[in-house]
């Protein structure tokens, strides 16, 4: 298919994750209208190809496909807001972080301006923009992902519509991305640790990569136990976990760290006990957090 056969796109926002999907909208073939408030942001992108849009109706006008990636919802309205009488009709796909309500007020905002409304989530960095392994999910209106699909994965090759809720994508951003500060947090514990005793944060690279991959190897079972809230045969029980809340102190103070953090968790194990589930599969810790604690 030649250049001029491929969707024109309208990317609003060029931070580097809106660099990298302008990009590859580019080098796919697909006439690539930008926007940035900060107007030095699209040299680099007209050098490429790339029609620079000097206002942002002007953006919005350009194309049938609007790509809007902003920080949040909110400044997706703010800078959209100027732009209303040409969306009408429009394919909108948000791709920001944000919370589900505010994908569902985006959603209402963006219809109620006749705009037809998709949000996504992009689950990689901006570096791996396009490649065929990147997952971006969305979910909204289906008429959009079915019309433009071939374009939105350009984007990248594991691109999943979740369902005609405009919130969905959001949603299952936050439920997945939840284990990302706690496991970096890990990693950069663990580095303090070893430089402690002098040694490399680099030297146990290679052993986090395999206690991820162990963890990655365990959550299919975990998952089966929740949706079943069948926690009865425990791999790993929360006593046992318990258990462990005492080398965690004992690690505090030989390496002189601050641990502090870990005190949400070592209740959340206590009040799993408290409830009855000590015996039980660590994934029962899901049924504690759904009954958050008065003082929480």
């Amino acid at each position: 298919m030649t250049g001029h056969h491929r969707t024109p796109v309208s990317v609003v926002g060029l931070g580097s994750m809106g660099r990298a999907l302008a990009e590859a909208f580019i080098d796919a073939g697909h006439r690539t209208i930008v926007w940035n408030r900060t107007a030095a942001k699209v040299a680099p992108l007209v050098s490429k190809g790339a029609v620079h849009a000097q206002t942002i109706d002007e953006a919005t006008a350009a194309s049938p496909l609007i790509i809007a990636c902003l920080t949040t919802y909110q400044s997706t309205i703010e800078a959209l807001e100027p732009a209303t009488a040409t969306l009408k009709g429009r394919a909108l796909v948000t791709l920001n972080s944000g919370s589900p309500a505010g994908a569902r007020r985006m959603a209402e905002w963006a219809r109620g301006h006749g705009a037809r409304y998709l949000g996504g989530a992009i689950k990689n960095v901006p570096s791996a923009v396009g490649a065929d392994d990147t997952l971006l999910y969305y979910g909204g209106d289906k008429t959009v992902f079915d019309q433009f699909a071939p374009t939105l994965r350009v984007l990248g090759g594991d691109t999943v519509y979740l369902g005609a809720d405009a919130d969905l994508a959001a949603l299952y951003e936050m439920a997945v991305g939840g284990t990302l500060l706690p496991a970096l947090v890990g990693f950069f514990q663990g580095a303090a640790a070893l430089q402690a005793r002098g040694l490399e944060a680099a030297s146990m690279v290679r052993f986090s990569v395999k206690w991820f991959e162990m963890i990655n190897s365990v959550l299919p079972v975990f998952a089966e136990e929740i949706d079943r809230c069948d926690y009865s045969k425990p791999a790993s029980s929360v006593n046992l976990f318990l258990a462990r809340v005492s080398h965690d102190v004992e690690l505090a103070r030989e390496a002189n760290l601050d641990m502090e953090w870990h005190k949400p968790f070592h209740d959340l194990l206590k009040r799993a006990v408290d409830a009855g589930y000590g015996d039980q599969s660590i994934s029962a810790l899901t049924e504690i957090l759904k009954n958050p604690s008065p003082t929480a």
